[in-house]
C-alpha cells in the first residue's frame, strides 16, 4: 500500500461507519472526504473547528440506502475518510496553505474530494487546489453571507473576506441565497463581472432561479456550502446565523439539478459551530453530504 502524508481512519470510524471495511478502504475509494477543523477568525459563535467531527459521528446515523435515488450509494463507489487535519499553529496564508497542500495530495490520488470544513476561510484552500487541477473552473457558493470584504477585523483571510479571495482567482462565482451584506460588498458584485448573485428574497416560491443561476456557471464547478445557507430550521448551530435561507427541498432540488447539468469536481460543507442541546444542523448537513455523493453518483459524475 502506498503512504500518504495523513492518516486513514478506519471504516468503523469514518463517514457513515461502512458496514464492510472494503468500501472505506482508501486504495479503492473514489471518494475522500477530509475534515478540516480550522478556526482562527470566527466574529460571532465559536465552535465550528468541532464541526468536521461532529458531521462525521452525525453520519453514523444517516441510512445507507436512499429512497429518492432507490440505491446504497456507498456500495460500488467507496468513501474513504482522513482524520482532522493539523495545523500546527498555522494560521492565516500558512494554514491556507497546508489545506491546499492535502486537497492537491488527494486530487493527485484520483479522489474526488469532499471536505467537511470549519470556519468558511478554509474553502480558499480547496479552491485553489481544484483550480490547479481544473483550470476552468467556477464557484458555486451557498451561504447567507456574501464574504466578499476585502479584509474584516484587519484580516484579509477572515472568513468573511474569503469570496473576496476567490474572487481575485479570477473564477466566475455564482450566490445563493444572500441574504447579509454591507455596502462594501453590494458594490463590488455590482462592478463585476465574474459575481452573480441570488439574494434569499429572490427564490421564493419559484423553481426558475435553479437554471438560472446554473446557467452562469462554466461545465466544471466547485460546490461551496456554508450551512448558514440554509434556514435556521434546517440548520439552527452555526457561526452566523441569518433567518430566510434556504429550505432542505429547495437545496436538493438544486444539487439535483446542478448534478443533471454539470461537473461538480468537488465540494466542501462549512460553518458548523455544534451545540450540547440538539444535533439537527450536523445531522442535517451529513445527510446532505450523502445525498450530493448519490446525485452526482447517479448522473455518472465519478
Amino acid at each position: 500500500m502506498a503512504s500518504y502524508p495523513f492518516r486513514i481512519l478506519p471504516a468503523e470510524e469514518g463517514f457513515l461507519a461502512l458496514p464492510e471495511a472494503e468500501w472505506a478502504d482508501f486504495e479503492k475509494a473514489r471518494i475522500a472526504i477530509q475534515q478540516i477543523p480550522y478556526e482562527h477568525t470566527s466574529s460571532y459563535i465559536a465552535g465550528s473547528d468541532k464541526g468536521p467531527a461532529a458531521m462525521v459521528s452525525a453520519s453514523h446515523f444517516v441510512e445507507f440506502y436512499d429512497e429518492e435515488l432507490d440505491t446504497e450509494t456507498y456500495k460500488n463507489l467507496g468513501i474513504s475518510t482522513i482524520d482532522s487535519l493539523d495545523f500546527k499553529g498555522a494560521t492565516d496564508a500558512d494554514a491556507v496553505e497546508l489545506i491546499r497542500k492535502q486537497t492537491s495530495a488527494l486530487l493527485q490520488a484520483g479522489k474526488f474530494v469532499v471536505s467537511l470544513g470549519a470556519e468558511h476561510t478554509v474553502s480558499l484552500g480547496f479552491v485553489q487546489a481544484h483550480l490547479e487541477k481544473y483550470p476552468n473552473l467556477s464557484v458555486l457558493q451557498i451561504d447567507a453571507h456574501s464574504d466578499l470584504r476585502m479584509s474584516y477585523n484587519d484580516n484579509p483571510y477572515s472568513h468573511a473576506s474569503v469570496m473576496a479571495r476567490v474572487h481575485e482567482l479570477g473564477v466566475p462565482l455564482v450566490q445563493v441565497g444572500i441574504r447579509a451584506q454591507c455596502k462594501e460588498e453590494a458594490d463590488l458584485r455590482k462592478n463585476s463581472n465574474n459575481i452573480h448573485t441570488w439574494y434569499a428574497h429572490q427564490l421564493w416560491n419559484i423553481d426558475s432561479w435553479i437554471d438560472d443561476c446554473i446557467d452562469k456557471l462554466g461545465d466544471q464547478v466547485y460546490l461551496t456550502i456554508d450551512a448558514d445557507g440554509f434556514d435556521p430550521s434546517v440548520c439552527p448551530a452555526v457561526g452566523t446565523v441569518e433567518p430566510g435561507g434556504l429550505s432542505w427541498m429547495q437545496g436538493c432540488k438544486l444539487f439535483r439539478r446542478l448534478a443533471e447539468r454539470k461537473q461538480v469536481v468537488g465540494f466542501d460543507i462549512v460553518e458548523i459551530a455544534p451545540r450540547e442541546t440538539d444535533i439537527i444542523t450536523e445531522f442535517s448537513m451529513a445527510k446532505l453530504c450523502y445525498k450530493i455523493i448519490g446525485y452526482l453518483k447517479a448522473n455518472n459524475r465519478f
